[in-house]
């Protein structure tokens, strides 16, 4: 960062716009990881179908990889 005269900030690579888009990509990562939590049975020696609902193994990993995208997006757009 480079002061000028006039105390403005002078070849900042992030805008405001930036800004928001990394902690919109960073909320959506983080209700991803809510979607894939859970599902475990009562015993760890029990099987559970809940494992593998469509919740878990399709949106949850979809949702995380939008966010992640969301994240890049936001910190190489200018």
């Amino acid at each position: 960062m480079i002061m000028s005269d006039n105390n403005e900030l002078k070849d900042f690579p992030l805008d405001k716009q930036n800004f928001i888009f990394i902690g919109l990509g960073l909320a959506i990562v983080i209700i991803g990881f809510f979607l894939m939590s859970g599902g475990g049975g009562e015993e760890p020696s029990s099987f559970s179908e809940g494992a593998f609902s469509a919740r878990r193994m399709y949106a949850a990993p979809l949702t995380i990889l939008a966010g992640y995208g969301l994240v890049m997006w936001g910190i190489i757009k200018k």
